[in-house]
C-alpha cells in the first residue's frame, strides 16, 4: 500500500470538534513510549504499518504473516508441527520449537526457535536482519533497540539548521511529507513520528551553536521515533511546504493558531450522502508504479467512480471525493468527510502483488485527551472501530461469496485515524498477477459490485452509528 499510510515527532496536536475545526492544544505529556503494549513499526514504500510483540523464553516475537502480509501475496499451510508459508514464489517451511527453517532449496538458522501458536507462526525479531531479505529478495534495515523496521529506501531524511532571524528559527526539511505530535514542555519542544518513517541521523544529538537553540536529540522506543528540540525560552512549531518544512521559534506562528486543518480543502455541496468514496493519490502524487504505464492514481479512481455506481444503484447516495486528476492532503480529506457527516467513508488503493483485495480499518494509537466536544484528531475513529470491523467483515463475506480473496487486516493508516464516521480501506490487486485486470471493466465490476453488496448489507449497522 503506498504512501497515503501515517504520522507524528516535536510539540502540536490536533483537535477535531464535531463540526471539522481543528485547533492546537499543548500538552506537557511525553508520549516516547505510547502505546503501552509493545509494538514493531515496519516501513515500505507499500505500506505502513505496527504489529504486536509478543514474548516467548524472554525473547521478542513477531507473527510471520501478519508481518508479510501487506507487502506481497502470502499464503500459509499448517501440518501438526510444520508451517510452510508462500511469498510470491519463495516457499519456507518451519517446525515449531526448531531453528532450522528450509527456504527453497536451502537451509537456514534462526537465532531461536520457531513458535507456532494456534497455527499462527512466530519469529524472533533477531531473525528479522538475516531472514527478511531471503524472503523479500532486497535490503531491510531493523533498529533492534527501537523496533522499526525499513525495507528497501523507505527512510524519510531531514536536515536541520538555525536560520539567521531574530530571534533565531530553527529549520528542518524534510524528503517527505510529516504529521509528527508536537508537545511543548518546560525548556523542551517533542516531535513524535508514530508511524513514519524518519530515518536516523549521523548523530543522536544535533548542537547548533545558538544560546536560544541550543540543541536537538533524537531517539527511538517501540515502535517510535522522537526529535526533543532544547530551547532557552518557550518553542512554538509551524509547518509550511505541503508539511515538508517545520520551523521551530520563540514566538507562536500563524499556522499552529490555525481553527481548520493544514491546507483545508472546502466542500462544495451541501447534498446529503450514505457514503465518501475518496480514491487516493491524484495530481502530483502518482502513487505507487503499478507498471510502466499505469499509476495507482488512475486505478483508484476508476475503481471509486464503478463503487459509486454499485452504491447508486443499491439506492445508496454516494459522493466521490477526488473525482479527477486533483491533489489532495490527507488532512483535507477527513476534513471533508467529517463536514459532511456519511454514513460511511471508503478509501480506495491499488498494489501491483497479491491476490484480491485487503480491507483494512485503523490501528489507533494511545488516546489523548479529549474537551468536551472536541476529540484528538489522531484518535477522532475510536468510537466508530467497532462498526468499521463489523462492516469490514461485510464486505469481506460478500468478496469471498463472489470468489474474490479477501483479507481482513488492521493498519496505522491516514485519513482513517482522523474520520468521524464508519471507516474502511480497499487496496485492490490483481487476479492471476495480471496487472491490466485492474484496467479490466469486467473485474472492476465484479470486486466493486461485492463491496456494494456488503455495504448495503451493514446498512442497518451503518445507519445506528451515525
Amino acid at each position: 500500500m503506498p504512501p497515503e499510510r501515517s504520522t507524528r515527532l516535536l510539540s502540536r496536536r490536533r483537535w477535531l470538534p464535531v463540526l471539522a475545526f481543528v485547533c492546537f492544544s499543548f500538552s506537557s505529556a511525553l508520549l516516547l513510549g505510547t502505546p503501552d503494549h509493545p509494538q514493531i513499526s515496519v516501513f515500505s514504500a507499500l505500506a505502513n504499518y505496527s504489529l504486536p510483540v509478543t514474548q516467548h523464553n524472554g525473547q521478542d516475537y513477531v507473527g510471520l504473516l501478519e508481518l508479510l502480509d501487506p507487502l506481497g501475496n502470502v499464503t500459509v499451510s499448517v501440518d501438526r508441527s510444520h508451517w510452510k508459508l508462500r511469498y510470491n514464489t519463495t516457499d519456507l517451511e518451519f517446525t515449531a520449537d526448531k531453528t532450522r527453517v528450509k527456504i527453497g532449496g536451502s537451509d537456514f538458522d534462526l537465532p531461536a526457535s520457531f513458535v507456532l501458536e494456534n497455527n499462527r507462526g512466530m519469529i524472533p525479531l533477531s531473525a528479522i536482519p538475516s531472514l527478511l531479505p531471503r524472503i523479500l529478495g532486497g535490503p531491510v534495515t531493523f533498529h533492534a533497540a527501537g523496533r522499526r523496521l525499513f525495507i528497501g529506501n523507505a527512510g524519510i531524511h531531514f536536515t536541520a539548521q538555525i536560520a539567521s532571524n531574530n530571534p533565531p528559527k530553527l529549520v528542518m526539511n524534510f524528503s517527505s511529507s510529516v504529521n509528527p505530535s508536537v508537545h511543548q514542555e518546560a525548556g523542551k519542544l517533542r516531535l513524535l513520528f508514530e508511524h513514519e518513517p524518519i530515518a536516523e541521523p549521523g548523530s543522536s544529538v544535533l548542537t547548533f551553536g545558538n544560546p536560544t537553540i541550543p540543541s536537538a536529540s533524537y531517539q527511538e522506543e517501540n515502535g517510535m521515533a522522537e526529535i526533543s528540540i532544547t530551547g532557552a525560552s518557550p518553542l512554538f512549531a509551524s509547518f509550511s511546504n505541503e508539511n515538508r518544512t517545520l520551523t521551530i521559534s520563540t514566538t507562536p506562528q500563524p499556522q499552529t493558531a490555525s481553527t481548520t486543518p493544514p491546507n483545508p480543502a472546502p466542500v462544495a455541496t451541501s447534498r446529503h450522502f450514505f457514503a465518501v468514496v475518496d480514491a487516493s493519490h491524484g495530481g502530483n502524487e502518482r502513487g505507487a508504479a503499478l507498471n510502466d504505464q499505469i499509476a495507482e492514481k488512475d486505478v483508484t479512481l476508476a475503481f471509486a467512480r464503478r463503487l459509486r455506481q454499485e452504491l447508486e444503484a443499491r439506492g445508496l447516495s454516494t459522493l466521490v471525493i477526488r473525482d479527477g486528476d486533483m491533489s489532495l492532503t490527507l488532512d483535507q480529506r477527513a476534513s471533508m468527510v467529517n463536514a459532511l457527516h456519511p454514513a460511511i467513508y471508503i478509501c480506495v488503493h491499488a498494489a501491483s502483488e497479491g491476490s484480491g483485495v485487503r480491507l483494512y480499518t485503523a490501528l489507533l494509537p494511545a488516546a489523548a485527551e479529549s474537551h468536551g466536544l472536541f476529540v484528538d484528531w489522531n484518535t477522532a475513529q475510536a468510537p466508530f472501530v467497532a462498526n468499521s470491523r463489523i462492516t469490514e467483515s461485510n464486505i469481506a463475506i460478500q468478496l469471498q461469496k463472489n470468489q474474490i480473496p479477501a483479507r481482513s487486516l488492521q493498519a496505522a493508516l491516514r485519513p482513517l485515524n482522523n474520520v468521524t464516521t464508519v471507516a474502511v480501506a480497499l487496496e485492490i490487486t490483481p487476479q492471476q498477477n495480471d496487472i491490466h485486470n485492474l484496467l479490466s471493466p469486467a473485474y472492476q465490476q465484479a470486486v466493486m459490485s461485492s463491496v456494494a453488496d456488503g455495504i448495503a448489507a451493514a446498512k442497518s449497522t451503518l445507519e445506528g452509528a451515525r
